[in-house]
């Protein structure tokens, strides 16, 4: 069915929908891009002619090539001119209102066997499935920025959407060149429920004067062998994407473990919401390094042979994604796809925790715990059956704590 496809619809133009367009059209799909106004038309079409005047320039892609996805692309500010799509994405911003206005409508103009799917991040897909008279054909289709580049795509069903439908998304994800993983609507999906709260774990160390920016990201890059530290990252994604996200998990947990560091929350309301604003953790800082630390908690680390900085942002991820894999919600394979192919890692969770040991893991919590560092009261049940003496304790990893002893 995927190759009966024609045309693809992109609804909204900014950063992330451009991407998903040059995407479909690099594929070899005919795409039509809709955008509100001329205004905002021409910069989805400038987002798009960069990218490809990039490609072009780094020898990635031919002039014959470029010519080619420019003749498969095409650009509206009429949802009308969708009438005749076999699948669209909706690429607006994260507001309820406007994709209720925009399924309304792509409801009423598509036939009645197009595929609808949002590339939401944070919103319920149910909720805007619920929105039309086909929720069967809704699916989110979550992409990762830069969407040219980033292989992972989160195929989100809802218990309304027909196997039918997935296995068409998911081959159509796969002939666009993207991994993708297929998992329940759930708060956060995959990626973004192990990253930004490891990115709001850094704010908050950051906040109570553990380490420096700096350092907190030397740190993390060090243990994991990650691209850019939590905060860098965080200036990069933007502060109020990581702030939403935070809040939508709060919002669907009500887990201590889900509340936004004081700091990001201040940070966004002035404004500072990275390099989108000019202004974050670093943007806007670039002259102004910081004093080494002094506080208790800085000296604790500096002296504490338990706790490691590196390690302390780590940890907390690990056991984040063993509860996800506990419940089901997840393999430990679409884990470590997510965040390898989503995020840039050059090693999955599991796979970090395979190298550190169950142990290290458990013992860097619990210490964390002790001195107030995280809301982690107990680590996942599915960590603490890979200890040491699991299997000769009650098989709930009852000698996580005595590890720590």
């Amino acid at each position: 069915m995927v190759q009966e496809f024609d045309k693809v619809g992109v609804v909204g133009l900014g950063t992330m929908g451009a991407g998903i367009a040059e995407v479909f059209a690099r594929a070899g799909f005919n795409v039509i891009g809709v955008e509100i106004d001329q205004a905002a038309l021409d910069r989805g079409r400038g987002h798009v002619d960069k990218s490809l005047s990039r490609a072009v320039s780094r020898g990635k892609l031919t002039e014959e090539e470029r010519a080619g996805i420019d003749a498969r692309l095409s650009f509206t500010t009429s949802r009308e001119d969708l009438a005749d799509a076999d699948f669209v994405v909706e690429a607006v911003p994260e507001r309820m209102a406007i994709k209720r206005d925009v399924f309304g409508d792509l409801d009423r103009i598509c036939p009645p066997g197009t595929i609808l799917a949002t590339n939401t991040s944070s919103l319920s897909v149910t909720e805007i499935a619920a929105l039309t008279g086909r929720p069967d054909k809704v699916v989110g289709l979550h992409f990762f920025n830069p969407a040219p580049v980033m292989k992972l795509a989160e195929v989100i069903t809802t218990v309304s959407t027909s196997a039918e439908t997935v296995d068409i998304v998911t081959e159509v994800a796969k002939r666009i060149g993207k991994t993708p993983i297929a998992v329940g609507d759930r708060a956060g999906f995959v990626a973004n429920a192990l990253l930004v709260p490891y990115i709001n774990d850094a704010v908050r160390l950051y906040e109570r004067k553990v380490a420096s920016r700096e350092d907190i990201d030397a740190a993390v890059q060090k243990a994991a062998g990650l691209p850019m530290g939590p905060l860098t990252l965080a200036d990069l994604v933007g502060l109020d994407v990581c702030l939403a996200v935070m809040d939508v998990l709060w919002d669907e947990y009500r887990d201590p473990r889900y509340v936004a560091a004081p700091l990001l929350r201040r940070m966004v309301a002035a404004g500072r919401l990275g390099r989108k604003s000019g202004q974050g953790f670093y943007a806007g800082t670039e002259d102004q390094p910081e004093p080494r630390p002094t506080g208790r908690f800085a000296e604790m680390i500096r002296e504490e042979e338990t706790l490691d900085l590196g390690e302390i942002l780590i940890a907390p991820q690990i056991d984040d994604a063993m509860r996800m894999i506990g419940d089901g919600y997840a393999s430990a394979r679409d884990v470590d796809t997510a965040m390898r192919f989503g995020c840039g890692y050059p090693e999955g969770p599991t796979e970090l925790l395979e190298k550190r040991g169950a142990e290290s893991v458990v013992t860097t919590l619990v210490a964390m715990g002790e001195y107030g560092l995280t809301s982690v009261t107990v680590p996942a049940p599915l960590l603490m059956d890979r200890l040491p003496d699991a299997e000769e304790g009650s098989g709930q990893g009852g000698g996580g704590c005595a590890c720590h002893g």
